[in-house]
């Protein structure tokens, strides 16, 4: 099977070409560099000793999109390519609804006109809001999102569903992400910002671990939670790649043109604990100050991962130690 991956070189991304080569699929990417770097790809023929067809475009680009659609004959869709800073999408909210919903309508387009049947989407748990019903089934409501960002995956997903309805033998999965960590248990490729700049809470902790930031700040210590901090569900990348391969596996078992899942572990861990878990994994200490807590932050998020347990066969392998050994020793080798 021929798999196009948008989005292929970025974090969760390349991790899953990797499993997606190890399972002898043939894989085609598409990716601007936007959120990765351009070694990656060597990266993934080293651990892989395979090499994945590339074209570096823009899925907003429709013209140069297409060319690669009538080249390839394509089978299946797994769609990463976006931009994914919630902080970001407050400050350019346009450049957000653009690049995503635009980006993601090209393909749907071009994957109508060359008969490509199957998608998966990365979409994320973001789609729930600050749900009060823990841990989360996908049945929870959705669109009560916090951010431009959020908003492009709640409207992606609404947009699928309503192609899977207008074409009886159009297939679609979207799999709501929790907070994906860690690193290929080689160390070749990981979470890396190409403008080394951190928008999430590991990377900020490496910045730490590397002495490159004096401390890290947490936000919040009064939530209702056993340390005052935040409750999240981290799940390690991998088990997040090897998700993409349990839906790819299921499109064609599906009763249904479009269905929705969790991927996370099912547990829940405050900032406090990920830090001190840290700290006793990669015996380095990591300075840390309580701050004012983010206008718009999730008091507890976790995932109810039965669903696809039970449908996928999916299940996450990897303890959060586990992906927390596996970011220090990848961020390690990138300074090294």
């Amino acid at each position: 099977m021929k798999v196009l991956v948008t989005g292929g070189t970025g974090f969760i991304g390349s991790h899953t070409v990797v499993e997606l080569l190890n399972k002898n699929y043939e894989v085609i990417i598409v990716d601007n560099y936007c959120n990765s770097k351009r070694n990656v790809l060597h990266k993934i023929y080293q651990i892989t000793g395979k090499s994945p067809t590339f074209y570096e475009i823009n899925i907003c680009d429709f013209n140069s999109l297409e060319k690669v659609f009538k080249k390839e004959k394509i089978d299946a869709v797994i769609h990463f390519a976006a931009l994914k800073s919630g902080a970001d999408s407050i400050k350019d909210p346009g450049l957000y609804y653009t690049n995503n919903i635009e980006g993601t309508y090209n393909i749907l387009k071009l994957m109508k006109k060359y008969s490509v049947k199957k998608i998966i989407f990365s979409s994320s748990a973001t789609v729930y809001g600050d749900s009060q019903n823990v841990p989360i089934k996908e049945n929870e409501t959705i669109g009560n999102v916090i951010s431009p960002y959020g908003m492009t995956k709640y409207l992606t997903e609404l947009l699928l569903e309503n192609k899977t309805k207008q074409t009886n033998d159009f297939k679609a999965i979207s799999l709501r992400y929790f907070n994906p960590i860690g690193a290929h248990p080689s160390g070749l490729i990981g979470e890396d910002s190409p403008d080394n700049i951190p928008n999430n809470l590991i990377l900020y902790i490496l910045k730490v671990a590397k002495k490159e930031l004096p401390y890290l700040k947490v936000f919040g210590n009064d939530y209702r939670t056993p340390d005052g901090s935040g409750i999240r569900d981290y799940i390690h990348v991998v088990d997040l790649a090897k998700g993409h391969i349990a839906a790819l596996n299921y499109l064609d078992k599906m009763k249904t043109n479009y269905d929705v899942f969790n991927l996370g572990t099912g547990k829940g861990h405050t900032v406090i604990e990920l830090i001190k878990t840290f700290e006793k994994e990669n015996d380095i200490k990591i300075p840390y100050q309580f701050v004012e807590r983010r206008p718009g932050d999730v008091e507890i998020s976790y995932a109810d991962c039965s669903k696809a347990n039970k449908l996928m066969g999916w299940y996450a392998e990897f303890s959060m130690a586990d992906a927390l050994r596996d970011a220090w020793n990848f961020a390690k080798k990138t300074r090294d």
